[in-house]
């Protein structure tokens, strides 16, 4: 499946196609489609190009896009914090869920922290809630670390929530 997969570094003129990409996988009816959905616990935006462009700007801060023919299919975020590198914003098309894509993906960003940054770790955070998706980071050697981290109520920035109990936990992986 992924002979045909290629990498690249997102740059600010793919911006357009990140945010839609991003809102696909986690936001609205589209979400559905795959698994890795969030609509049951969220509404509103889970970003937007400004956002998006500021994250593409910091230092030590990349996108990373996996393309087929030029097609955007997945992508995740990858920054360095002292010794590990974060990972976040992983976004996989919903229709391509669940077809080995995402193991590739963060596989390859696993390769990229270790050594091109010589990260000793990836940490992450997921919200709570999302037991499927803790699952399938710890199927991958991800650890829960029971470090929670409150939802931001009130910052629509971060979608708005549908209940009153969500709250995130750090994950951490050893590479």
């Amino acid at each position: 499946m992924a002979n045909d997969l290629t990498f690249r570094t997102a740059g600010p003129a793919d911006v357009p196609a990140l945010v839609a990409l991003i809102e696909s996988a986690y936001r609205g009816e589209a979400s559905r489609a795959g698994w890795t959905t969030e609509a049951d616990l969220l509404e509103g935006r889970r970003t937007d190009a400004e956002s998006l462009a500021a994250v593409l700007a910091r230092e030590g801060s990349l996108v990373l896009l996996a393309e087929r023919a030029g097609d955007l299919l997945a992508c995740c975020h990858l920054e360095r914090r002292g010794g590990a590198a974060y990972f976040g914003m992983f976004s996989v098309r919903p229709e391509r869920q669940g077809g080995g894509l995402g193991r590739e993906v963060l596989a390859h960003a696993e390769r990229l922290a270790r050594e091109q940054w010589g990260a000793a770790r990836l940490e992450m955070t997921v919200i709570e809630q999302r037991a499927d998706l803790i699952a399938w980071y710890e199927r991958r050697g991800f650890e829960r670390t029971g470090e929670f981290s409150p939802f931001p109520y009130g910052d629509e920035r971060f979608g708005v929530p549908l209940r009153p109990d969500l709250r995130f936990e750090r994950l951490v992986k050893a590479l």
